[in-house]
């Protein structure tokens, strides 16, 4: 596969983060979430229902949410406080999922937590330079770190989350905040029209975007595992469908997206490689939690 860093799903500063508007959705995903869950085998589908976001959302948070599972590991809950904080000391499995060893969960909102972010995400995409390469990577750092503070003190907790995987042992089930964060991920909510004219019938999706590892944990299955952590949210929070952008020549990202379930709908003009910029390619996917008609 090819190097994930070379190609995020959309690049960390080269375009600016998303705009995310500060407002109240009626779609609130603040109702605890009792601790039981139900694990399916993989061999079940996994569906919450027909009868659209605000149905599905009852469904979901009314009583029970239903996972998907495999012999690798199990989807869970994570309980929020009014800040969107994960919640701690209440014995209840804090990761939204857990698989292959890790487990996926929202960062923090403390600084330390915060810079640990900026680092796996500054790690893969700085591109190093001849001289001086380390203090361009603290700049770039304290750069991503900014940017990273900013998503979280303007967007609400049900439009933006930074999801983190780290190491969740099965011998382990104590949830201990600030590990080695190992990977990062960043859920967005927009309303992008050249995304919606793609997935028509909805006003607004989940765009995924900043996708991180660190090197020394490549090809461990952690960036599989943010996916499908980012398909529990869109259920949480009751979106029907997620997308992502991959660099048109990274073949190996985009090789990844696609065995997460994601197809490419769309690339960007043949002109912008005209200003210096690498093409993208669009990619969806609807939500494995619920049934569409999406291609």
């Amino acid at each position: 596969m090819a190097n994930l860093s070379a190609s995020p799903a959309t690049s960390i500063l080269s375009k600016g983060f998303p705009h995310v508007p500060v407002q109240k959705s009626r779609f609130t995903c603040r109702t605890p979430v009792p601790s039981r869950r139900l694990c399916l085998r993989s061999s079940q589908k996994c569906r919450l229902g027909h009868g659209g976001r605000s149905g599905a959302r009852e469904r979901l948070l009314g009583r029970w949410f239903v996972g998907c599972s495999s012999t690798a590991g199990e989807v869970g809950v994570v309980s929020e406080d009014e800040s969107g904080k994960a919640g701690v000391g209440d014995g209840q499995d804090k990761y939204l999922l857990r698989e292959f060893g890790w487990g996926v969960r929202r960062m923090a909102k403390v600084g330390e937590e915060m810079s640990k972010v900026a680092h796996v995400q500054a790690e893969a995409f700085h591109t190093p330079v001849a001289l001086l390469n380390d203090l361009f990577f603290h700049m770039f750092k304290a750069e991503v770190l900014s940017a990273l503070m900013y998503r979280v003190r303007s967007s609400p907790p049900e439009r933006y989350a930074c999801l983190v995987a780290e190491s969740a042992s099965a011998h382990n089930s104590l949830w201990e905040p600030l590990k080695e964060i190992v990977g990062v991920v960043d859920v967005t909510v927009q309303r992008d029209e050249d995304v919606l004219c793609h997935i028509q019938g909805e006003q607004e999706y989940l765009y995924i975007s900043g996708i991180a590892v660190l090197t020394k944990f490549r090809r461990q299955k952690i960036a599989t595992v943010l996916l499908k952590a980012c398909d529990v949210l869109s259920a949480l929070w009751g979106f029907s469908y997620l997308a992502l952008r991959a660099h048109e020549d990274d073949f190996g990202a985009q090789r990844l997206y696609s065995n997460a379930g994601y197809k490419v709908v769309s690339r960007d003009p043949i002109w912008i490689t005209w200003i210096g910029k690498k093409q993208r390619v669009l990619m969806v996917k609807p939500s494995p939690f619920y049934k569409t008609d999406f291609m």
